[in-house]
């Protein structure tokens, strides 16, 4: 009997070589761009520097918040109110805009939005917790990340919730839940929101960054690879083809923590109503649970006026946070970029756009809220 060389190794080859040569290779892919992306960065801030395009993004050198997976500065404002907007509202009571008012103990949960702002936010609760002194827990790495939750679970979550010692801050990507419904306590809900269609756009190309699935692969091994076509996939592409992925369908529903579209879903709840896409009734509950139940939901595009509101409705956990996050801007503008999207051309965003009408609502009523809580503290008011 003969037997090849090949076919002996063949044997002792482990069956998931081949899984083990391709991440090999992503990630020798991954680290030999990072060579060059300072390089890169630089031309496209020189270019942006001769541009009537790029002068709104260098002037007076503001601080940038660098939006979650993005790339792309932003710059801060410090202008944050208008004559219009105080004329057009009126006498404003911050006590009434207030609902950390209603809390009986101080327990934070940002239940939060994924592709928000939110890792930025959550590690800058983590920074406040030792200067404000209080306590930071924060929910484990998880396969599968299930945001809409059965009654039963939604019960054990409520309990934990409520389990930790005052003062504490709890952290997870999961939907709005309603803790009377147990019969305990509601803790101090904030949360952060963006404009939906530059949501699913981070989204998008978060989940096909060579880190993303490289981290992933390393904390769950039995996890497959994604199919290379499927990472070669352009947002605009997607659109245009009208890919299944790209299709935003009104009343549409998909379930799991894979679904990004329906902002609305984390201020909505865990009902059957809350999940389909774009619908009247989520968008109402949604709008609902904001004006009852949050203390703050910010704007990642205002993200000066959102740790201003934040700072003076949530003293306890807030204190301060402007002055950590500005004294540690170079830290918290590199969390979760993402050097890898691409820009999308504007004509592509109108087309998702027509379908993401209540979507855009529910954000420029959480941007309207936002608006009011600030303008009510009358901070740029002369004495």
């Amino acid at each position: 009997m003969v037997f090849s060389r090949s076919g002996v190794m063949r044997q002792y080859v482990p069956k998931r070589w081949s899984e083990f040569i391709s991440l090999l290779f992503l990630s020798t892919t991954f680290f030999l761009f990072l060579q060059t992306r300072d390089l890169s960065l630089q031309l496209s801030n020189e270019r942006m520097r001769h541009t009537a395009e790029g002068e709104e993004y260098i002037e007076a050198e503001a601080p940038y918040m660098e939006g979650e997976n993005d790339g792309k500065g932003r710059p801060i404002h410090r202008d944050l109110s208008t004559a219009k907007e105080r004329e057009y509202y009126g006498k404003l009571d911050p006590m009434e805009l207030n609902n950390t008012k209603n809390a009986k103990k101080e327990i934070l949960f940002f239940n939060r939005v994924p592709k928000v702002g939110s890792q930025t936010t959550m590690e800058l609760l983590k920074s406040l917790s030792t200067k404000n002194k209080f306590q930071y827990h924060k929910d484990g790495v998880q396969k599968t990340e299930k945001i809409k939750m059965s009654q039963y679970e939604e019960g054990k979550l409520s309990k934990l919730v409520n389990s930790f010692q005052p003062s504490s801050v709890y952290v997870k990507h999961v939907c709005f839940t309603n803790f009377t419904k147990f019969n305990l306590d509601m803790p101090i809900y904030v949360n952060m929101v963006r404009d939906p269609v530059e949501r699913v756009i981070s989204w998008y190309y978060y989940v096909r960054a060579p880190w993303y699935f490289v981290e992933r692969k390393r904390a769950f091994p039995d996890l497959p690879l994604p199919n290379p076509n499927w990472l070669k996939k352009d947002f605009e592409t997607c659109v245009k083809t009208n890919d299944p992925e790209c299709r935003y369908l009104p009343g549409h529903r998909r379930d799991g923590f894979g679904d990004h579209r329906r902002q609305t879903m984390f201020f909505c709840g865990h009902a059957d109503d809350c999940t389909g896409f774009n619908t009247e009734v989520a968008m109402r509950k949604a709008k609902e649970n904001v004006e009852k139940h949050y203390a703050v939901v910010g704007v990642l595009e205002e993200l000066n006026k959102t740790l201003t509101v934040l700072e003076h409705y949530v003293p306890r956990f807030f204190k301060g946070a402007k002055d950590v996050y500005y004294n540690e801007v170079k830290i918290f503008s590199k969390i979760n970029r993402n050097i890898y999207k691409p820009t999308t051309a504007e004509a592509t965003k109108d087309i998702v756009r027509k379908n993401f009408t209540r979507e855009l609502e529910f954000f420029d009523f959480c941007k309207q809220r936002l608006h009011k809580q600030y303008l009510a503290l009358n901070l740029d008011q002369k004495p």
